[in-house]
């Protein structure tokens, strides 16, 4: 297929729409359960602190999953592997949901639910590229992407209300329902699919990984490029000190945050839709140095329109991480995928880490805005080598695809 494909010829498949519809239950009960926890912590310590602590321990836990355990993608049945992770996950969080669980126990549970993320993640990007081997891929990646967008941008309204309206605990078994019927949908709407064979233990299986992306310039090159995300991940982790900087209040800030994942639906919405295959290799180097530039404008007093404007342009700049998702996962040999979706992926939330660490002492030591603002140069100048070494790969790999 040399032209771009439409989302109608990826939901015709009945494997793809099981997939779909199991992240999207899986992502908004994450989100849904982010809220309510972080609403018992606060209850039950009376500690912004200890809440805070709380909520990153929903993000902390794909640093170890990845690596450790994103190889049973390449080990196990994926199918299997994923239903019975989102089993898990559902009875993890029902056990969270017992009123008097101590607050300690609770915090080890909602660990351990998000450790299980790492295998279901790398099995679904195992999956996807077995479902379509054509480019289909790249648009089904995409819808993904959108969805995962969508819940950002309501996930946290949804789980705001759901916890306004009845008890942490009766939200949280909802979420170990989204779980439960994103783990049925998956066992019945995916076919039945051997396990890769494994050749190696799990540390050399990792070792192998990770001696396969370093010595590959294709794959370096896309997870460079996934990795950038450190630098314009910033402006949101910053969005609340930067928009009292600009004299506007929490719902300015809301805007801010709610713009980059909005630009990235809009920006995903037409790559897939109308960039051919061929052009979306060409731009991944150009769109990656340009994600970075409109946060350099912070240092200008852009305004909240003009804030909110360059936010949604980084979101619309970054949507040539699917291409280089999708790119990524497609060179790596079936039998590793699992394990290299996994380490990149652990990559990139240390990256973003990284970067959202970096952001606070950069704002502590000038002011929000000119911390966006450095961050923003930085990004440029790492993308820039980034983008001039994939250009020869590119022009190989569009050559191909025409």
């Amino acid at each position: 297929m040399s032209q771009a494909v439409t989302f109608r010829q990826v939901f015709s498949s009945r494997e793809y729409r099981a997939l779909w519809s199991a992240t999207l239950l899986s992502d908004l009960g994450d989100q849904l359960a982010r809220v309510a926890v972080a609403v018992i912590a606060y209850e039950r310590t009376s500690s912004a602190a200890i809440t805070a602590v709380t909520y990153a321990l929903t993000f902390v836990p794909a640093l170890a999953g990845g690596p450790l355990l994103g190889g049973l993608a390449d080990r196990l049945p994926r199918r299997e592997l994923m239903f019975h992770c989102d089993v898990a996950r559902a009875g993890l969080v029902a056990l969270m949901a017992v009123p008097a669980i101590p607050f300690w126990l609770l915090c080890a549970l909602l660990f351990a639910v998000h450790l299980l993320e790492a295998p279901v993640r790398a099995s679904y990007s195992a999956v996807l590229p077995q479902v379509f081997d054509d480019d289909r891929y790249v648009t089904a990646l995409s819808a993904l992407q959108m969805a995962s967008q969508l819940t950002r941008i309501l996930g946290f309204t949804a789980g705001g209300l759901a916890v306004a309206f009845v008890e942490p605990s009766f939200a949280l078994l909802i979420d170990a329902g989204t779980f439960l019927v994103a783990g049925i949908i998956v066992r019945w709407g995916l076919a039945a699919r051997p396990a890769p064979k494994p050749t190696e233990t799990a540390p050399h299986a990792l070792l192998a990984a990770a001696r396969l992306i370093a010595g590959d310039p294709r794959l370096r090159l896309l997870v460079a490029a996934a990795w950038l995300a450190g630098f314009y991940v910033m402006p949101q982790a910053l969005a609340v000190p930067y928009a009292d900087g600009l004299g506007a209040g929490s719902e300015v800030a809301g805007m801010l945050m709610a713009a980059v994942p909005l630009g990235t639906l809009a920006g995903v919405t037409v790559f897939a839709r109308y960039v051919p295959p061929r052009a979306r290799l060409t731009l991944l180097g150009p769109l990656s140095v340009l994600t970075s530039v409109p946060l350099v404008f912070a240092a200008f007093d852009p305004g909240v329109a003009g804030s909110v404007l360059l936010w949604t342009l980084i979101g619309v700049f970054s949507a040539y991480q699917v291409t280089a998702n999708a790119e990524f996962v497609r060179a790596v040999p079936d039998h590793r995928r699992g394990q290299a979706v996994g380490l990149a992926g652990s990559g990139l939330v240390a990256a973003q880490g990284l970067g959202i660490a970096a952001g606070g002492l950069l704002a502590e030591l000038t002011d929000p805005a000119a911390a966006i603002a450095i961050a923003g140069v930085g990004g440029v100048l790492a993308a820039v080598p980034i983008a001039v070494a994939w250009r020869p790969i590119a022009r190989e790999s569009g050559a191909r695809a025409g």
